[in-house]
């Protein structure tokens, strides 16, 4: 007799790899941690750059005592693909990221799925940049970074932490996305190209990068402000929508209407 297949898991998030060995373990087991606690039956997708670190053989250790999948792939193929071809193996209704360093806290995906569920939004968004929001362990200098990327994008969407890397989005909707920019910020690809109806921020506080090598440097910089040119061209080139989307915090969420 033939075993029926396990049921389609509501959620299923998506961890990119390169040389995260040191914190994989740890961050396994905090989501599968943070799922138990919120009763979901949630899947993890580990997608690794073919690591020299023998970051992907952990992963496919860990596989044997968790609901993972693992992807290996051939070189380092950058953060954005890794995200999608994580995405389109999952069959989880709802999709979403995390980095695999801790600095985005395993904890709080409950309660992003349960935004979610309550608003209908499509994009949920882990946000450093609304009240209750921040980063801990960070120079000056990078935290300005950040807010001056944000900022750039910001008539691009009103979303106030537009290149958060923690975010949970409608399957469908991030299947039906063709991406052009391979590095970081997936999160704004994916609300600009993927024209969400309705997006939340829920707060939460961004931990710097205590292990392993942090993947910020020129290359990511010159390539984001290519990025921004061609998300701007898309945008002109598209129909208006019906009704432009707003994004409000989620302590918000109940009283607008989406």
């Amino acid at each position: 007799m033939i075993a029926p297949s396990p049921a389609p898991p509501p959620l299923s998030i998506v961890v990119p790899t390169y040389n995260e060995r040191d914190r994989l373990r740890d961050l396994v087991s905090a989501v599968f941690a943070a799922y138990r606690a919120g009763s979901i039956d949630g899947e993890l997708i580990i997608v690794d750059d073919n690591s020299p670190d023998g970051t992907g053989a952990v992963a496919d250790e860990l596989a044997t005592q968790h609901r993972i999948r693992v992807i290996h792939r051939a070189g380092k193929l950058g953060l954005g693909t890794a995200v999608i071809e994580g995405f389109m193996v999952s069959e989880a209704p709802v999709v979403g990221v995390i980095d695999a360093d801790m600095s985005h806290p395993p904890a709080l995906l409950p309660r992003l799925l349960t935004v979610m569920q309550e608003s209908h939004a499509d994009v949920v968004v882990g946000s450093r940049y609304v009240p209750g929001g921040g980063t801990r362990g960070w120079p000056l200098t990078r935290l300005i970074l950040s807010r001056l990327a944000c900022a750039m994008a910001a008539g691009l969407t009103p979303v106030r932490d537009a290149t958060s890397g923690f975010f949970l989005i409608r399957r469908d909707l991030a299947r039906g996305v063709r991406i052009s920019a391979g590095g970081f910020k997936i999160c704004l690809e994916l609300l600009v190209r993927g024209r969400p109806a309705s997006v939340v921020e829920v707060p939460y506080v961004f931990e710097g990068r205590t292990a392993g090598d942090s993947k910020m440097n020129l290359k990511e910089a010159a390539g984001y402000l290519v990025q921004l040119r061609a998300l701007r061209r898309f945008t002109r080139a598209q129909p208006p929508l019906a009704q432009a989307y707003r994004c409000v915090p989620a302590e918000d969420v109940r009283s607008v209407r989406l």
